[in-house]
């Protein structure tokens, strides 16, 4: 309705037994004004109002529109990479004609290239000869990244260049950051080599090399959100075999530096400057609208409020459903809010969310230390009021999940210098004095100080091994 389209309404499943037709009907006429005359019935199972729905698509859906003979202006609305003709575009022509061998650039990105292969969906890929105005068709480039044709992005032909490209188009911005590690470090070029294949297809995945102290050398990567993220990881282990840790997924945030030395982006908590340094720290928001049950509308109001969301307006679609709209702050949006929503209205409510800029905030780093070490990649961003509490739940959880040494450790949080939570994994302990069946006190107590030297002298040189169950246990943290 936005964008003033066409809307054909089609109400499938109308074979099925619990099918209610009535009450959808007048849901579409109620909340998108939709006449009851207009809606098509069907049934994909055995084949009813199939031709009726055809046939409303060519009578009610306007035919395209656009001047052959203009400058060409093409849309890519995807892109995929084709090992023998490169980047194969996906485009629909605005105005214009192109034609086999045409040189075409990319206004955009800039890119230039002498077309390899043009044609139509029928649904497999037909070459034609020529795309004209109004058409839907691909483009086989010969690029060879698929960073040099984004979606969004205006083709046009070298020879009468468009004067100026289709609107609307913005590179693809990550929101969502993480580590990505192997869990044998020498498997990171085999990692360094999936991750570059894989990028080949999916230009709105961004990845750099670093390194950890406690995991070695992997990537910083950058993803449109956390699903995103998780077909990512997902792929790397099917398709390429990889063997992974991830990081605690984090945001993007603006720290202003003291004495007017400028403002920097910190996309991963070990980089975030000393606190004496730090002027202000912003963070991006949100605006999310959920539709929900009105049965939920308190506990998604309790949710938001934990989540330090603020809210704007409620709008009642129907008498059984309202859509609630909130700002928050993304950090808490990415990681298990999705979860929690649809737990707590057992999957009714649905949610949706855009970027509405950055907002200053009480933020601060919480290190987790394992044995007086500082572990990297399990440090948070969080707010202060909430610290400590996330502080007791992470180490209460890196407790359970460390496995016991000779040895006792030290599982602890801390914001700087200052401890906020504490918990011991407990030492594992010989006993050294099963062969002493007899004798004197002092044999005993030799045997059990010699053990005590022991044990210091391997918790100085001893190094903790922590599974992969400990970082994902940042991943699932619960509200506390």
């Amino acid at each position: 309705m936005q964008q003033n389209l066409t809307i054909i309404p089609v109400l499938n499943k109308i074979d099925l037994p619990s099918a209610q037709v009535d009450v959808v009907i007048e849901e579409l006429e109620n909340v998108l004004a939709i006449p009851r005359e207009e809606v098509l019935l069907a049934s994909a199972k055995d084949g009813t109002g199939v031709p009726e729905i055809l046939e409303a698509i060519v009578k009610r859906v306007p035919a395209p529109r656009g001047d052959p003979d203009a400058p060409l202006q093409a849309l890519i609305f995807d892109s995929h990479y084709d090992s023998y003709k490169g980047v194969v575009c996906y485009i629909r022509l605005a105005q214009g004609t192109l034609r086999q061998h045409d040189v075409i650039r990319l206004m955009g990105s800039g890119a230039e290239a002498e077309l390899v292969e043009l044609g139509f969906f029928r649904p497999q890929l037909v070459p034609v000869p020529e795309l004209r105005a109004g058409e839907v068709g691909y483009v086989a480039t010969g690029l060879k990244s698929v960073r040099e044709a984004q979606v969004g992005d205006t083709v046009t032909t070298m020879e009468a260049p468009a004067p100026e490209p289709l609107p609307g188009y913005q590179p693809a911005k990550s929101l969502v950051f993480a580590g990505i590690y192997p869990i044998i470090g020498s498997d990171y070029p085999l990692l360094r080599d999936a991750m570059e294949k894989l990028h080949l297809n999916d230009a709105s995945f961004s990845f750099e090399p670093e390194s950890s102290v406690a995991l070695g050398f992997g990537f910083r990567c950058g993803f449109l959100g956390l699903l995103h993220m998780e077909i990512v990881q997902e792929r790397l282990e099917r398709e390429f075999g990889q063997e992974l840790i991830a990081s605690a997924p984090s945001v993007e945030y603006e720290v202003v530096l003291m004495h007017g030395q400028g403002t920097v982006a910190v996309d991963n908590p070990s980089k975030m400057p000393n606190a004496g340094e730090i002027e202000e720290i912003r963070e991006p928001w949100v605006k999310l609208g959920i539709v929900t049950p009105t049965t939920y509308i308190g506990t998604l109001m309790e949710l938001a409020k934990n989540r330090r969301g603020t809210f704007l307006e409620m709008e009642y679609l129907d008498p059984l459903r309202v859509l609630i709209n909130f700002e928050l702050p993304l950090g808490e949006v990415i990681v298990d809010f999705y979860d929690q929503l649809k737990t707590r209205t057992q999957g009714y409510a649905s949610m949706e969310f855009a970027e509405i800029g950055y907002r200053a905030a009480n933020l601060v780093k919480v290190d987790v230390l394992v044995a007086g070490e500082p572990v990297d990649a399990l440090s948070v961003i969080v707010h202060r009021d909430r610290a400590q509490a996330i502080g007791r739940e992470l180490v209460h959880r890196l407790r359970g999940l460390i496995p016991r040494q000779m040895f006792e450790i030290a599982v602890q949080a801390a914001i700087g210098s200052t401890v906020i939570a504490r918990e011991s994994v407990a030492a594992m302990r010989k006993n050294v004095l099963a062969k002493c069946y007899g004798g004197d006190i002092t044999r005993k107590r030799k045997l059990l100080e010699k053990q005590k030297e022991g044990k210091q002298r391997m918790k100085r040189v001893g190094s903790v091994e922590i599974p992969q169950e400990a970082f994902l246990a940042v991943l699932r943290m619960d509200d506390v």
